[in-house]
């Protein structure tokens, strides 16, 4: 029960962060988001070792997160190379 409620707080945290990197990004700030996704997708890793259910939905669930949080760090290093080519 604690590993999931720590993967339900990691992936909501790892959003949460993701979005604020997006629109103020700085170098020490992508790799604080590095820890936090690689923390979630461990757990979600764990919990589907140990705990295994529909594989499908499993992983439905993760590669939506996994896009949706890759697609914002990506936006989120242009608009910090952007930043840094202006100054």
């Amino acid at each position: 029960m604690n590993m999931i409620l720590f993967h339900i707080c990691s992936a909501l945290l790892s959003l949460i962060y993701t979005t604020y990197v997006f629109f103020e990004p700085a170098t020490w700030k992508f790799y604080a988001n590095y820890v936090i996704i690689g923390a979630t997708v461990a757990s979600g890793t764990y919990l589907e070792i140990t705990r295994p259910v529909h594989i499908a939905q499993a992983c439905t669930t993760g590669l939506l997160y996994i896009g949706f949080v890759s697609i914002l760090m990506v936006a989120a290093h242009y608009r910090l190379a952007r930043a840094t080519v202006k100054k």
